[in-house]
């Protein structure tokens, strides 16, 4: 069990905030970020959450994307550092919604959301756990995954 399994008040849904740099893959041949990108790093942020939150064992592998859409505001560059926060928006009877938002230097440069589906050993989909359930939808914000000191 990890702190926050511990805590039974709700802190409202789960929410993790991951700095991430641009690299070199990261670009496209116009020099910025290629839109890709921005759903590569809210896969990081969901596993950095799923991980918080003590389920990421049980569930990794089995909670594939169902949709996913973003909006595109601002430009990233090669080596700008990337704020990405991703929250819990829903959770569905064998689904969970996130919203997230990515932002730079306080530019708001993508959001967006994203909905994956619980899987069964059948891989079928299977309802959530009331206790998955609980943690996704009261957990709150989660301990940062910072890359620069001071930035959050």
């Amino acid at each position: 069990m990890n702190d926050t399994t511990a805590h039974t008040e709700d802190r409202g849904p789960a929410e993790m905030l991951v700095q991430r740099r641009i690299e070199w893959p990261d670009t496209d041949a116009s020099g910025h970020y290629h839109n890709t990108a921005a759903f590569r790093f809210v896969e990081v942020a969901e596993t950095a959450l799923l991980e918080r939150l003590g389920m990421l064992d049980d569930v990794y592998g089995r909670v594939p994307r169902a949709h996913v859409e973003a909006d595109f505001h601002a430009l990233l560059w090669f080596r700008d550092i990337v704020d990405i926060r991703l929250w819990v928006e829903r959770v569905g009877t064998t689904s969970v919604t996130y919203a997230f938002e990515m932002t730079s230097t306080g530019r708001r440069c993508v959001t967006g959301s994203a909905t994956a589906v619980l899987l069964g050993g059948d891989r079928k989909p299977e309802p959530w756990p009331d206790a998955y359930r609980r943690l996704l939808l009261t957990s709150g914000p989660q301990t940062p995954e910072l890359l620069v000191e001071g930035r959050a």
